[in-house]
């Protein structure tokens, strides 16, 4: 898969590139990203790539022309037309399916906006735009670097193991269950019997309860929307019995 970045500042993408699953997504030849800066494309020779709004109002805002001739230049680099999406809190919200979409997206254009946001007629150059969440941040980098991590592990050969990211947090509408390794009791606090018994059974049994549990405890409202089987819901019957919780308002 190819990723391209348009941004101000591709410096600090350098890090993030050269670590963990990204880096070795790379190095495989699995993930290709290309940082590119906006200021290249300035068609002034200072290099403006912001101006006043007009109406006034505080801040600066993105100028169209830098963005337009950026993307022209991914077009011929890529010899064909991208799916562009706009880091901007305006955008849908960014959740595991999001992810998963966009590790469908080849190549993919994630635009890293910055000052007080993007002249409108930026959005008309967009296939999508995404936000990470309801606060603003100073530059829409951080935003491109978690989508960009969350779906690179949906590329396949990325991750070690290929069940990894389908058993992740939201990966089916839940939060993960509890988590135990090495040793086997930690100040007085013990890994739970069923994980040390080798039922696969059980185990598995365990892990799909204990992840509705934690979901119902935290984040109730995952479970109003997600689409449980039928052994889901007995599972969470059970939860809902075991832990003495009304579950009325979650049908």
């Amino acid at each position: 898969m190819k990723v391209y970045i348009l941004t101000l500042f591709p410096e600090v993408f350098g890090p993030i590139l050269q670590s963990s699953i990204l880096k070795r997504a790379k190095e495989a030849g699995l993930l290709q990203v290309k940082t590119v800066n906006i200021r290249d494309f300035a068609i002034d020779k200072h290099g403006t790539v912001d101006d006043y709004p007009y109406g006034g109002g505080p801040g600066m805002v993105l100028k169209p022309e830098p963005v337009y001739e950026a993307l022209a230049w991914v077009r011929r680099d890529s010899g064909t037309k991208p799916y562009v999406a706009l880091m901007t809190p305006q955008g849908r919200k960014f959740a595991t399916q999001v992810a998963r979409d966009l590790a469908k997206r080849d190549p993919l254009v994630l635009v890293a906006g910055h000052y007080e946001g993007f002249d409108e007629r930026i959005r008309s150059f967009s296939d999508d735009e995404i936000s990470i969440g309801d606060f603003v941040l100073t530059g829409g980098e951080i935003a491109a670097m978690a989508v960009l991590d969350a779906t690179s592990r949906f590329l396949p050969g990325v991750l070690g193991d290929a069940t990894s990211a389908e058993s992740d947090s939201f990966s089916d509408g839940l939060l993960e269950g509890p988590q135990y390794t090495r040793p086997q009791e930690f100040l007085g606090m013990e890994v739970p019997l069923v994980l040390r018994q080798g039922d696969m059974a059980a185990i598995v049994r365990w892990r799909r309860k204990e992840s509705l549990r934690r979901t119902l405890e935290r984040r109730k409202d995952l479970l109003r929307d997600a689409v449980l089987t039928y052994e889901q819901r007995r599972l969470l019957a059970e939860v809902l019995e075991e832990d003495r919780v009304d579950g009325k308002d979650l049908w």
